[in-house]
Formats: C-alpha cells, sequence, structure tokens
C-alpha cells in the first residue's frame, strides 16, 4: 500500500489553503482514511523583506492557491479531497489528477530524505559525477543539512576547493 501513495496538487481558492489543508486532516481524522491520506502540506519558503523598520522575516507561500496532499488515489479520496470546501480540483487532465514525479518532490523540498554518507572531514574521496568525475580529492567541509560536500582537489599543480553534491563522490 505504501508505494502507491504519491504527492497530487489541490487547486484552491487564494488565501484558502491554510483552512483546506485543516479540513482534509479533520474529514481524514473523522473517516480514519490515516493509510490513504497520510500528509497535507502547503510549501513555504522563508522570505527576509527591507521594511521602513529594518529587515523582517516572514514565511511565504512558494505556490499560493494549492496544496500537496499525499494519498493513495481511490474514488474515496479523490471525492473526499474534491468536496472540501475551498477546493476547485486537482492539478491534472479533466477528472484525472496527476501525480507529482520524484524529482518535482525532491525540487520543492517537500520530503527531507536523509542522506548517510561513509566519509568524513579529511578523507580521501572519489569525485563520481560532474565536470570533475574520477578526479581524486581531499574532503574540507562536510554540510548534510545543505547535502553539500567541499572536496579539495589537485588540478594542474594548484589546490582547489570544489563544492559538491553528497552523492557526487565516494570514500576510495
Amino acid at each position: 500500500m505504501a508505494d502507491e501513495l504519491k504527492w497530487y496538487v489541490a487547486h484552491t481558492y487564494s488565501g484558502y489553503e491554510q483552512t483546506v489543508k485543516v479540513s482534509i486532516e479533520q474529514a481524514v481524522e473523522n473517516r480514519n482514511m490515516h493509510d490513504l491520506i497520510t500528509e497535507v502540506s502547503i510549501p513555504l519558503e522563508t522570505v527576509t523583506e527591507i521594511t521602513d523598520n529594518g529587515p523582517k522575516t516572514v514565511e511565504r507561500k512558494v505556490f499560493p492557491g494549492y496544496v500537496l496532499v499525499k494519498m493513495t488515489m481511490t474514488d474515496e479520496t479523490w471525492h473526499l479531497v474534491r468536496n472540501i470546501r475551498g477546493v476547485t480540483g486537482f492539478v491534472g487532465a479533466a477528472n484525472k489528477a496527476i501525480p507529482l514525479t520524484e524529482e518535482e518532490i525532491a525540487a520543492l523540498g517537500v520530503e527531507k530524505r536523509e542522506v548517510v554518507v561513509s566519509y568524513g572531514v579529511g578523507d580521501s574521496v572519489k569525485i563520481t559525477d560532474g565536470a570533475l568525475a574520477s578526479f581524486i580529492g581531499t574532503v574540507e567541509d562536510l554540510d548534510t543539512e545543505r547535502g553539500k560536500v567541499r572536496v579539495v582537489v589537485s588540478m594542474f599543480g594548484r589546490e582547489t576547493p570544489v563544492e559538491l553534491e553528497l552523492d557526487q563522490v565516494e570514500t576510495i
């Protein structure tokens, strides 16, 4: 059942995103459908606005008018979400909702994926992807929250730091 869970995008009236999210969560609770609809999300970004009173940090909706729902698509779940007040439909063709792809989910940052690395600062690693593939270097910095690693590579007789994704390097 878990492999059928996919992220779908529900279109809502602008400004009703939070109301729709809470309503879907309550309907799932009332109908005991936790196994079919597991998560409801509104993608937010943190932005610093400069005002007359100085900088102010606010959370802004990435996609106003849309709510993401992780669910198994059945007639029952489709009707539950579709009949919530404020929902105008699903993103897709006619009455067929189209799930988000893995790439879209990763780009949105909806699901946090934990990457386990087998190397640490000071270890020798081989770059496996990108322009510097097959180069060997030393790990200078490791930032697992951002998913980045800085590797010092020797090119043309110079030590050059290169910032890469965590999965672009492997231990030797």
